[in-house]
C-alpha cells in the first residue's frame, strides 16, 4: 500500500509525456542519445510503481511525427533504441502481465525490422491484463484525426455510413486504439506547459499535472505524487456543482 494514494480512487489511466531528456545530458555534458538511454529506467521504474498500485491503463510518448525533424543521428539512435528496448524487456514485461501496444503511423520511414518488432511484442503479449503499456511511436495528435477522418470518409464513400450519422462516438471508434479508456491523467516532465500534440482528443478532459523533474530522474514517487495530485480535484466534465 502506498502512503497517502485512495486506492479508491486510483486513476484508470495515465498518460505521460516523457521530457528532458536531452536537457538532463547536457546538464552533465553528455551526448544527447545518453539522455534517452537514461530514460529507460525512468520509464521501467514508472512502470513498476504503476503495478504496484494496481493502475490498469499506462500510456508514454516515445517518438512523436515531429521528432523526424530533429538530427539524423538522433532520430537513428531512437529507432535503434526502441527497437532494442523492445528485444530487452518485452519478456519481462510479458512475465510481469502487461499487454503492450503501439500507437501511431507504422509505414513510412519507421524501418520495417521495428515495426516487425513492435508486431511480435503486441502479439506476445496480447492476452495480459494486468497493466496496458501503450508506446505512442510515429505518433502524432493531428495524424491521428487526419487518419481517422480518412477511414471515415472511405466508409461514407463506400455507402457504409451516411454523413449525417456521424458523431462523436464515430470519431472515437475511428481512433489508432478505440477501445483505450481517455487518460484520467496526463503527466509532463521537464518544466514545460504544453501538450505537443499528444492525444488532442484523448485528453479533452484530462486532468494535467506538470513537474520540473527531468524524465531521466522521474521515479515511481513522482508518479505517486501525481496520482495525489490528481485525486485532489474535482472532476466536472463540464458540469457545475449544486449550489454553484
Amino acid at each position: 500500500m502506498v502512503p497517502e494514494i485512495d486506492q479508491s480512487r486510483i486513476p484508470k489511466h495515465v498518460a505521460i509525456v516523457m521530457d528532458g531528456n536531452g536537457r538532463w545530458a547536457k546538464r552533465r555534458g553528455l551526448k544527447r542519445t545518453e539522455g534517452h538511454a537514461a530514460g529507460e529506467d525512468a520509464l521501467f521504474d514508472a512502470v513498476e510503481g504503476g503495478l504496484e498500485i494496481g493502475l490498469q491503463w499506462m500510456t508514454v510518448y516515445a517518438f512523436s511525427t515531429e521528432n523526424w525533424r530533429r538530427p539524423l543521428d538522433e532520430v537513428r539512435f531512437l529507432m535503434r533504441f526502441n527497437e532494442s528496448l523492445l528485444l530487452r524487456r518485452r519478456d519481462d514485461l510479458n512475465e510481469r502481465g502487461v499487454r503492450v501496444r503501439f500507437i501511431g503511423r507504422r509505414s513510412g520511414r519507421v524501418p520495417r525490422r521495428v515495426v516487425r518488432h513492435i508486431e511480435d511484442t503486441e502479439a506476445l503479449t496480447a492476452q495480459n491484463r494486468r497493466m496496458t503499456l501503450t508506446f505512442a511511436f510515429n505518433y502524432g495528435g493531428r495524424a491521428e484525426l487526419v487518419d481517422a477522418t480518412r477511414a471515415i470518409a472511405a466508409e461514407v464513400a463506400a455507402g457504409k455510413l451516411k454523413p449525417d450519422k456521424i458523431d462523436e462516438r464515430t470519431i472515437a471508434r475511428h481512433l489508432y486504439a478505440h477501445d483505450m479508456p481517455d487518460p484520467d491523467l496526463v503527466v509532463r516532465t521537464s518544466g514545460e506547459f504544453r501538450i505537443s500534440n499528444y492525444l488532442l482528443w484523448e485528453s479533452a478532459y484530462s486532468e494535467f499535472v506538470f513537474t520540473d523533474v527531468l524524465w531521466p530522474d522521474f521515479r515511481r514517487e513522482n508518479l505517486f505524487a501525481a496520482i495525489r495530485e490528481f485525486q485532489h480535484r474535482e472532476r466536472r466534465f463540464g458540469e457545475i456543482q449544486e449550489g454553484e
